[in-house]
């Protein structure tokens, strides 16, 4: 489901940045805000915290990254 909306849906924030361990759970956070209508916002990144390995994506509301690419 694509958004045509120009804010995103219960409130959330047009900007998210989403961490948490490298696991299934992260992966379908990622793929929810997708499905809600948010587009990737650069290169996801990761680092070791000693126990495991941390990742973070940010996610974009497509109004607004329209906006600063005209």
């Amino acid at each position: 489901m694509t958004s045509s909306a120009t804010t995103p849906p219960d409130g959330l924030p047009i900007y998210r940045l989403l961490t948490g361990p490298d696991d299934a759970s992260f992966c379908r956070r990622v793929s929810e805000a997708m499905a809600l209508g948010y587009r990737l916002y650069g290169s996801p990144t990761a680092t070791f915290n000693g126990e495991n390995v941390i990742v973070a994506q940010a996610v974009i509301w497509p109004s607004v990254q329209e906006k600063f690419q005209a």
